[in-house]
């Protein structure tokens, strides 16, 4: 891929190509890739995205947004903590998905489709959709999908690996709570697996096999391991001054080109420091 854009780009030069490549601003039959020894093949569609979506993505920065990956049927971006997903009652102008918008359509381009959703004080990986028909064949197939999340937690888990599996019901006061099953109680499957310890708290990695409402802080919680700055499921500090909790993975195939797509979000600074 570089060899190739070096000369198709001349007299570019070598550090202005590569900054290219890393910004994802080359995709190839519609998908961002960021490496350098990427395997062109005849009839690949390689197109190069112009200098008016960089800044727009610099200003999408400076709201607190980033773009991990972008082409014509998805959008992944990275969203910050405190920033709702979609409008609620309380909030309704100023969401991950009214930014996206405002950004691709700044750009000449169409709304985005909300696929699926983080908590308000989650950080991490966001997937969009171009399309309501993409959408909706992503959700249909939601369980092909592997989320990964990284939570800083307090304490450790008896087990250093394990799979926590129960209902859970939300009551009326909003709070999720494990129950033995029953009317609107729904199955929740989360797998951990510590990853680094440092004094008092713990890092873990959390795959979900389900995607309940606050699945991940419920079951931690019920391990006697709250996400840390997890005041409603018994956090007792606050060490990083916001929730524990970041998507940092996730995988699926391609919905247009079928091939394997896997994108990461580094855990926060606020985060590692939390860990030394």
């Amino acid at each position: 891929m570089l060899a190739w854009l070096l000369e198709a780009l001349q007299p570019m030069n070598r550090t202005r190509v590569k900054q290219l490549l890393r910004r994802g601003q080359v995709s190839v039959n519609g998908t961002a890739t960021t490496r350098h020894d990427y395997r062109l093949c005849p009839g690949d569609r390689v197109v190069i995205a112009h200098q008016g979506s960089v800044s727009a993505g610099r200003d999408l920065e400076k709201a607190g947004m980033s773009i991990v990956m972008e082409d014509d049927t998805l959008v992944v971006i990275d969203k910050p903590p405190g920033l709702l997903t979609v409008a609620t009652e309380s909030e309704r102008t100023d969401t991950a998905f009214a930014r996206l918008k405002a950004h691709l359509m700044a750009r000449g381009l169409s709304r985005p489709f909300v696929v699926h959703r983080l908590d308000r004080e989650t950080s991490g990986l966001l997937l969009f959709s171009r399309s309501a028909a993409v959408r909706d064949h992503l959700q249909a197939n939601w369980g092909a999908v592997t989320k990964t999340y990284f939570a800083v937690v307090e304490g450790m888990p008896r087990e250093a690996e394990g799979l926590v599996e129960n209902y859970l019901l939300e009551g009326r006061d909003l709070r999720v709570r494990v129950v033995p099953g029953g009317v609107g109680a729904k199955l929740a499957a989360t797998r951990y697996r510590v990853m680094a310890t440092h004094g008092r708290y713990t890092l873990l990695q959390v795959v979900l096999g389900t995607g309940r409402k606050h699945q991940i802080r419920v079951h931690l919680t019920g391990l006697g391991c709250p996400v840390i700055g997890d005041l409603v499921y018994g956090s007792a500090s606050n060490p990083a001054g916001r929730l524990g909790l970041h998507a940092g993975r996730i995988a699926l195939n391609h919905p247009k080109t079928r091939q394997r797509l896997e994108l990461e979000s580094p855990l926060p600074a606020t985060l590692r420091r939390v860990l030394g």
